[in-house]
C-alpha cells in the first residue's frame, strides 16, 4: 500500500500572521471545547503529545514545504516534527523562519528549506492538490481515502484500523 500525502486548504484566507480559533468559529464556543476534549482523548490515547491552541495559521507555505520533504529521505521527520510545532508548540506555521527551523530540525537543509520556500518552488503541486480535493468530496482534515471510501476527521486508532482492514478484503481480517 502506497500512501501520499495530499494538501487540502483548511481555512486559506487566514493571515500569515494566525487568527484566534475563537473568532474562526465565532458562536460555537461549546464545539469548540468538545472538539479539543476530543482531540486530548483520542491523541492520549496514543501517546502523542498534543497542546491546547488558541491560534489557527495559515498553513499554505508548510503545504509548500511539505511537498518538497516528501522528496527528501526525511520526509516523514518533517511531518512528525510539523505537527509537533503545529497542534502541541502552536507555532506559527506560516511563518518562513519558523518553517525552516522545523525542517532543520528535522535533518533537512535549511538553506534548501528557505529557498524553497522563498520562490515558492512547490506551490504547483499543492495548488494540483487543492484543484483535486474538492472534486474527490474532501471537506476537512485529515481525510484518508482509497478503493472509493473514505474516512474524515479525527477519528481513533480502532477506526483507521478497520479502514485498512476493509480495504485489504476479508483475507486480511
Amino acid at each position: 500500500m502506497t500512501i501520499r500525502w495530499v494538501y487540502f486548504p483548511l481555512h486559506p484566507e487566514t493571515p500569515t500572521e494566525g487568527r484566534l480559533i475563537s473568532d474562526l468559529f465565532k458562536g460555537r464556543e461549546a464545539q469548540i471545547a468538545d472538539f479539543q476534549k476530543q482531540m486530548t482523548r483520542l491523541t492520549a490515547d496514543q501517546g502523542l503529545p498534543y497542546g491546547q491552541r488558541e491560534m489557527t495559521y495559515n498553513s499554505r507555505l508548510a503545504q509548500e514545504l511539505a511537498s518538497w520533504a516528501d522528496t527528501q529521505a526525511q520526509g516523514a521527520q518533517f511531518h512528525k516534527a510539523l505537527y509537533h510545532a503545529y497542534f502541541v508548540d502552536n507555532r506559527n506555521i506560516g511563518d518562513v523562519e519558523v518553517l525552516v527551523q522545523i525542517a532543520e530540525q528535522a535533518g533537512l537543509d535549511a538553506s534548501v528549506a528557505r529557498q524553497v520556500l522563498l520562490d515558492r518552488s512547490f506551490a504547483p503541486q499543492v495548488d494540483a492538490d487543492w484543484q483535486r480535493a474538492r472534486p474527490e468530496g474532501i471537506t476537512g482534515v485529515p481525510t484518508f481515502v482509497s478503493g472509493g471510501l473514505s474516512v474524515v476527521g479525527c477519528q481513533s486508532y480502532e477506526m483507521l484500523q478497520r479502514f485498512v482492514t476493509h480495504l485489504r478484503g476479508p483475507e486480511s481480517a
